[in-house]
């Protein structure tokens, strides 16, 4: 098993989106975040203001998360090429979940 990690900019998600369902990626979790780095659009105060960014999380088996982050190295057409979306990957050594109660 393996989790992939994908970061990119909220404005790429219907891209993402696309990118899941050809993966077949049916479950995975998403979580806004304030993303951080270079950049030139100074706000108010001087100081280069945050992205508005998204992580999804999922944990797959090996051959579908190496598919996965192959076609993240393929994608094309994000809203800003300084900001492709980006994928980690991460062994899991063990994973499991609670039993499902039975009625």
């Amino acid at each position: 098993m393996k989790l992939v990690l994908l970061m990119y900019l909220k404005d790429d998600e219907k891209c993402v989106n696309r990118l899941l369902g050809q993966q077949a990626v049916l479950a995975f979790s998403r979580l806004s975040v304030e993303g951080h780095g270079p950049g030139s659009a100074a706000g108010w105060s001087g100081e280069i203001q945050p992205y508005e960014s998204q992580v999804i999380m999922t944990v797959l088996p090996d051959d579908q998360a190496d598919s996965l982050v192959g076609a993240v190295s393929e994608c094309t057409g994000v809203e800003d090429p300084r900001h492709p979306i980006r994928a980690a990957l991460l062994d899991v050594e063990q994973f499991t979940c609670c039993e499902l109660a039975q009625s």
